[in-house]
């Protein structure tokens, strides 16, 4: 069958380009008889992957030099338990801003290694806005600022950081990482989970300052101790060896199309089109604040929150090739993940699908 157009929030779409170069080398990776899911991760062909992916990632996001690149495993989520167990080592204090169903999860697990506060929370409204925060709300005394920079399931996103003054902010980045251009200095660490912006599922990608290395208690367990990943180059035990080779191609594609400024230029296109249909539409509706709009994933719903007409909506966009629409079960409505993979001619089959079916549902 043909391809769809996949708007599922992860894993979420590949380009199609990388599908077919990794398809090309599937069986035999340059000539060497294997597969790339078949060789050592001590191998020489291996370690050109993995050391060629982190120059790329180092390219494209201008990643300084006092800055350590990890490919590790067990996702955002093991994230929110490592960040404390190697930060909360001072004043074992952080602060967090709450903006939705992740950070909360974030929170949770750190609240079993310190003093977690919560400075700012955009709860009192859905988690539909981004709560403003400056260096008088921070604890000075605080090991770090923890953020979700973009919200997955609520549609939100930073558009301007909060100040910390001099405490490390550290961001779960999992769902617009290379999505736009960020100055990476102004955090102590971000992470994300691979399968939105980065490839499949499996990898998780950590970019963490080098004085934030080798701060972890005798009782962390050895892989959940960042200097042990850092120390062997990503590979103190097998990593997920195909995960980082799609990754490097991903990075390869976004290189190809001019780097993160042209890849933000696109989104920016490609979300304005959605959004823009959905502020002249008579039939739906965004619930997130205008200013606090996300690039990456943007729920809308009906008017009138019709579940009928919504769970018709899901079914017929399938029906016409357009996946995975139905919001988040926390949320409901519908939702459209347009990642950098999402090509904007499919945002454009969407808003004609939308267009259709408000017609039908005057």
């Amino acid at each position: 069958m043909s391809r769809v157009y996949n708007f599922s929030a992860g894993p979420s779409m590949l380009p199609l380009t990388v599908l077919e170069k990794a398809q090309k080398e599937l069986t035999s990776y340059h000539g060497s008889g294997m597969s790339v899911m078949e060789l050592s991760h001590r191998s020489g062909l291996f370690t050109d992957i993995i050391t060629e992916a982190e120059q790329l990632l180092r390219e494209l996001m201008q990643i300084p030099d006092n800055y350590k690149v990890l490919f590790i495993q067990g996702g955002a989520s093991q994230q929110f338990a490592m960040v404390p167990m190697n930060l909360l080592v001072h004043s074992k204090k952080a602060d967090y801003i709450h903006t939705g169903s992740w950070s909360k999860k974030a929170i949770q697990e750190a609240k079993k290694f310190g003093d977690i506060r919560v400075v700012a929370s955009s709860e009192d409204k859905n988690f539909s806005y981004i709560p403003k925060v400056d260096a008088s709300m921070i604890d000075p005394e605080a090991d770090y600022v923890h953020i979700t920079t973009n919200n997955t399931i609520e549609g939100t996103v930073y558009n301007e950081l909060p100040d910390t003054g001099n405490v490390p902010l550290v961001a779960d980045m999992s769902s617009n990482i290379l999505s736009e251009v960020i100055d990476v200095s102004k955090f102590g660490i971000i992470y994300a989970g691979a399968q939105k912006n980065l490839g499949p599922a499996g990898l998780t990608v950590v970019i963490i300052r080098d004085d934030l290395i080798g701060n972890a208690t005798d009782t962390c367990p050895t892989m959940l101790d960042y200097k042990t990943h850092s120390e062997s180059g990503s590979l103190y035990n097998t990593p997920p060896t195909f995960a980082v080779y799609m990754a490097k191609l991903v990075f390869e594609w976004i290189k190809s199309l001019g780097g993160l400024k042209e890849m933000e230029e696109i989104n920016r296109e490609k979300a304005k089109k959605l959004y823009d249909y959905i502020e002249a539409s008579d039939l739906f509706v965004s619930p997130i604040n205008p200013a606090d709009r996300s690039l990456m994933n943007i729920p809308f719903v009906t008017k009138d929150s019709d579940k009928e007409i919504e769970a018709a909506f899901v079914k017929e966009a399938q029906a016409a090739g357009l996946e995975t629409l139905k919001g988040h079960r926390s949320v409901g409505g519908m939702r459209a993940s347009i990642y950098n993979a999402m090509p904007v001619e499919g945002v454009d089959a969407l808003v004609a699908f939308m267009k259709e079916f408000e017609e039908k549902h005057k």
